[in-house]
């Protein structure tokens, strides 16, 4: 598939109506906003030196440092106080723009290269790139994204004798007609695109990268195929098989249609085919391991099979806990590690979707590209080695193991299941064959010609979530 090229232009940030008729409380709530949901504006009040849009600017920038200082510091830094102490126009402008400067940082940072004789401190190149990406791609007047920027570097000692430079770069990409064309090469890291373009080649390296650049979608799994006709047109969705939907709707999902009845739960259409592969599940026993948020739980006790969900958080089984009790599902909750969980039953199905680098989900988490580091990839292929052969002791003979990751790297995927398989001579690789994949919501070109899947962000129109997929199957009489 040829890759996805980035539309041009600012994005307007539209927030759509949500169709959905009020129930359980929310009619109060729905009627009082008389509008409809948008994207904040880029005018922001504050109470900082009587600057419009100052805080928001400054939380951007603590956003950012944290993502690029380590792996999940953007999730942690929303939830500090001095975050979730702004108003919450000012939180919505702060995220839109961190996240609009990590899907770009490379393309930024590239600019910033090509204008500097010598590469400015980390300091002086956040404030390049928050300059930069208003100008190029937020709702934001060209005057106000430099005259900010330019205020922001008189706030620090370390920044201060810098802001002629900033200004004059900042006025300079303006008067060129605004930043350059995207190179897909230079939106990923070096290392990261280097390996992409060795193990799938230049074109689906492109297009990857280019998938950066796009706001993804909320895909949503549902229980029946009569409750996805009954809201499809309230959430303005497009069928992607599987039991899955993608909506236009933007904003809170809580508001529509369909939520409170618990008709559905959010889920990548990559992330669904785990389960799809399986076939029909009625009646089997499946424990669901590293199981939060607990979409793959919820799709396997929607299709009538019983389900042992484990996670090792406490926190993150909280989040399952909330999701069963609003679909309406019931499982067994375990809060134990994979690897040492002490439970000698055997099960029909073994789901293992297991800890790795991520990098398949740069669409809703560009940080995780800018946080991972080369060796990330080799300490999780080990965990993941050592789960593996700790969850083929829970398959019952006949029964599936079923090994996915959300990672792009071969290491944590292919790699991992051929290993496998010489290791465990009673397993064999259950192939899914190209002329089953649209019934089951897959791309074709996702379907390897191993047998297992190989899901690209670039592969089905809109994105998807990066993943790779394998059922392994007990044989009997070994």
């Amino acid at each position: 598939m040829a890759p996805n090229r980035p539309p041009a232009g600012k994005p307007t940030f539209q927030r759509k109506l949500v169709k959905r008729p009020p129930s359980k409380g929310m009619a109060a709530k729905i009627a009082a906003k008389q509008a409809p949901i948008q994207h904040p504006e880029p005018t922001v009040n504050t109470d900082d030196d009587g600057d419009i849009g100052m805080n928001a600017r400054i939380a951007a920038m603590s956003l950012i440092d944290a993502a690029l200082t380590k792996r999940s510091g953007f999730d942690e830094a929303v939830t500090r106080a001095e975050f979730l102490s702004l108003s919450e126009g000012e939180r919505a402008f702060a995220r839109a723009m961190a996240l609009l400067v990590l899907r770009r940082l490379g393309q930024l940072d590239h600019i910033i290269e090509k204008k500097t004789k010598k590469l400015p401190s980390a300091a002086v190149c956040d404030l390049l790139r928050v300059g930069l990406v208003q100008i190029g791609f937020m709702n934001v007047p060209d005057f106000a994204a430099v005259s900010t920027t330019v205020k922001l570097a008189e706030r620090a000692s370390n920044t201060r004798p810098f802001k002629g430079l900033i200004n004059a770069i900042l006025r300079g990409v303006i008067r060129e007609g605004g930043l350059p064309p995207v190179i897909a090469s230079r939106l990923a890291p070096d290392w990261l695109y280097a390996r992409w373009k060795a193990a799938y080649g230049e074109d689906n390296a492109n297009g990857i990268a280019y998938m950066l650049t796009e706001e993804p979608a909320t895909d949503l799994s549902f229980k029946t195929s009569e409750d996805m006709t009954a809201h499809k047109d309230a959430l303005e969705g497009t069928d992607l098989g599987g039991l899955t939907l993608r909506s236009a709707l933007r904003g809170d999902v809580r508001e529509w249609s369909g939520y409170d009845d618990g008709v559905w739960w959010v889920q990548d259409a990559a992330a669904v085919a785990a389960v799809n592969i399986l076939g029909e599940i009625k009646g089997k026993t499946a424990i669901d391991l590293c199981a939060a948020p607990g979409g793959k739980t919820m799709q396997m006790l929607s299709r009538g099979a019983s389900v042992v969900a484990l996670d090792r958080s406490k926190n993150r089984l909280k989040r399952v806990e909330e999701n069963l009790e609003r679909t309406k599902l019931s499982a067994e909750i375990q809060m134990a590690d994979a690897e040492s969980f002490e439970d000698n039953r055997k099960f029909d199905i073994v789901l293992l979707d297991a800890p790795c680098s991520a990098t398949g989900t740069l669409r809703r988490q560009p940080d995780v590209l800018w946080g991972t580091k080369p060796a990330d990839i080799a300490k999780l292929a080990d965990v993941q080695h050592r789960l593996l052969d700790s969850a083929a002791k829970r398959v019952k003979t006949g029964g599936d193991l079923v090994y996915c990751t959300c990672s792009l790297e071969r290491e944590e995927g292919e790699t991992q299941v051929l290993a496998f398989l010489r290791r465990n001579k009673d397993f064999v690789l259950n192939t899914v064959s190209p002329e089953s994949a649209a019934e089951l919501g897959i791309p074709a070109d996702s379907v390897r010609e191993e047998g297992w899947l190989r899901l690209l962000p670039h592969q089905r129109p809109g994105g998807q979530d990066g993943f790779f997929i394998a059922r392994l199957s007990r044989q009997p009489g070994q």
